[in-house]
């Protein structure tokens, strides 16, 4: 499990206080409850296995060496066994359902606690004759383990465990009176005296497991705590970077999903002072970057600030969909009419940076998401401007634009990137722009070198092959001509703006149209709603 730390806004001094008194949820993450599950489905079937060894198979092992068997003679031979290993399977069902939730799983947990302790007791302590000298058999048995173990295993409100604590270790009192009256067991000392000695001891195991239960809580608790920042708590790691982290999060009183970039003091620490000072820098500038864009194909910037910790973040919008990587990666590659409809939203996106002054730098598939987006479909987001260079920033900013530095991904980078011979200018755009289509089309990288000094050197030096030839999908000869114009060595032979390419990609011919109904079709198809 990640480790978290508290975040809390401090530059916000003028902050609305409800935002600054609303009381943390004590409710534990989502991913704790899931794993809690998954550990308890785990916990059933050792319990059933141990159950079937030390009934069945030790009792057939004694039969085989001669003695005899009588595993069938009562039921309390065979009963409690079959019982307790038929709802530990059934607890192991439950656990893999879809349709309950991680509370309701857990909850009935407690319920399988008290029901498995009762089997084991019975399993135990029915039918058994108790002499005044064997008072002490009466003391910790298997009932003790089972307390301890889903105390630990199932986190729960500490009330709520120490009720299931309690009742499980009043199996064993339970099972003694149940005996006596329908078992037939004759007990040398009274039956109090038993109850009395056996309560006790399990009252003092049911403390303990109280108290195991309480320390497991409260970490929970404390996790859920320090995974909030200002309005939004931190649900699910979404991955990691260079540039830091991202999680999924939701917003404590909207109940708006949203996603969450920060980076880490720790990450910040590695790299000292120097380094330190640039990626802050490059981090405020993505966030203040991205939120100067309007275009509805760029991804929307919530909120941004510092940690108590100097922890950088921001809040943008969550997205349901794919990377552009992984939906080739996934499903292959794809028609011409569907990524000249995802590279137009692309080239609006870009052109809106285009016209602000501002430069990507880091166009390639796993930035460009493709979403389903209220009732749209293949909506597409542009995101990471983390690399964005301002045509109008000051010239003394070397420690962002360092020359003789390369900066980007070397499999969607363009010549004048490498050399360094020529101004990055938006024709650096359009050519990443046409190695995204020539992968989308072909599922290929435009070169692929071994290295990334061999991959880049290609794109300095070497002619791109026609993405119409490393293919079998039908590629209309004006998209691929378009992709070739896009991937020109010399800046002035591709297309010049974003907008001059949006249109080229609306006047190809594809022979069809990438229509909302044939994009419903298919997300209802590979990701149903």
């Amino acid at each position: 499990m990640n480790r978290e730390i508290l975040l809390t806004k401090v530059d916000e001094p003028h902050a609305p206080t409800m935002a600054r008194t609303s009381r943390p949820s004590s409710r534990l993450p989502d991913d704790l409850l899931l794993e809690a599950v998954r550990r308890l489905g785990i916990l059933s079937l050792v319990f059933a296995f141990a159950f079937f060894v030390a009934n069945f198979v030790f009792q057939g092992i004694g039969w085989l060496m001669g003695g005899q068997f009588v595993f069938f003679d009562s039921f309390s031979n065979w009963g409690p066994a079959t019982i307790s290993i038929t709802i530990s399977f059934a607890m192991y069902g439950v656990t893999r359902s879809s349709r309950l939730t991680p509370q309701t799983v857990l909850a009935l947990g407690l319920v399988y606690q008290v029901l498995f302790c009762f089997g084991v007791a019975m399993a135990e302590y029915w039918g058994r004759t108790i002499t005044p000298g064997q008072l002490d058999y009466v003391g910790l048995s298997w009932v003790a383990v089972c307390m301890i173990f889903f105390a630990v295993v199932i986190p729960s409100r500490p009330r709520s465990a120490l009720f299931t604590a309690l009742a499980s270790g009043a199996t064993i009192p339970v099972v003694f009176v149940l005996s006596s009256v329908f078992g037939g067991a004759s007990y040398g000392v009274s039956l109090p005296q038993i109850v009395i000695h056996g309560s006790l001891i399990y009252l003092l195991v049911a403390v303990l497991a109280y108290l195991g239960a309480r320390s497991v809580y409260k970490l929970g608790t404390e996790l859920t705590k320090a995974r909030e920042i200002g309005s939004y708590r931190l649900i699910e790691l979404l991955g990691k970077g260079g540039m830091g982290e991202v999680w999924k999060a939701n917003h404590k009183m909207l109940a708006r999903p949203a996603a969450i970039k920060l980076i880490r003091p720790e990450v910040l620490g590695e790299r000292g002072p120097a380094g330190m000072e640039t990626l802050l820098k490059r981090f405020e500038r993505e966030a203040q970057a991205t939120s100067l864009m309007r275009s509805p194909h760029t991804i929307e910037v919530y909120d941004f600030g510092i940690a108590s910790d100097r922890a950088f973040y921001y809040v943008m919008e969550y997205l349901d969909g794919f990377d552009t990587e992984s939906l080739v990666k996934r499903f292959g590659p794809l028609p011409a009419e569907r990524v000249v409809h995802i590279m137009r939203q692309v080239c609006h996106s870009l052109g809106e940076a285009h016209e602000a002054g501002l430069i990507h730098r880091d166009i390639k598939p796993a930035n460009i998401y493709v979403s389903r987006y209220g009732r749209e479909v293949d909506f597409v987001k542009v995101l990471d401007f983390g690399l964005v260079k301002s045509r109008r920033m000051q010239p003394a900013d070397p420690k962002l634009t360092a020359a003789n530095f390369f900066e980007g991904t070397p499999a969607y980078t363009s010549p004048e990137q490498v050399l360094g011979n020529r101004p990055i200018d938006p024709r650096t755009d359009i050519y990443a722009a046409g190695c995204v289509a020539y992968w989308l089309l072909t599922g290929c990288l435009v070169f692929e070198g071994t290295t990334a000094m061999e991959t880049m050197s290609l794109h300095a030096q070497s002619s791109p092959i026609s993405p119409a030839e490393r293919t079998e999908i039908d590629v209309p000869g004006e998209l691929s001509d378009l992709i070739m114009r896009c991937l020109e060595k010399d800046p002035d032979r591709r297309p010049a703006t974003a907008d001059e390419l949006e249109k080229l990609l609306g006047d190809c011919g594809t022979g069809g149209s990438w229509t909302p109904a044939r994009a419903k079709q298919w997300w209802d198809t590979h990701r149903p709603q």
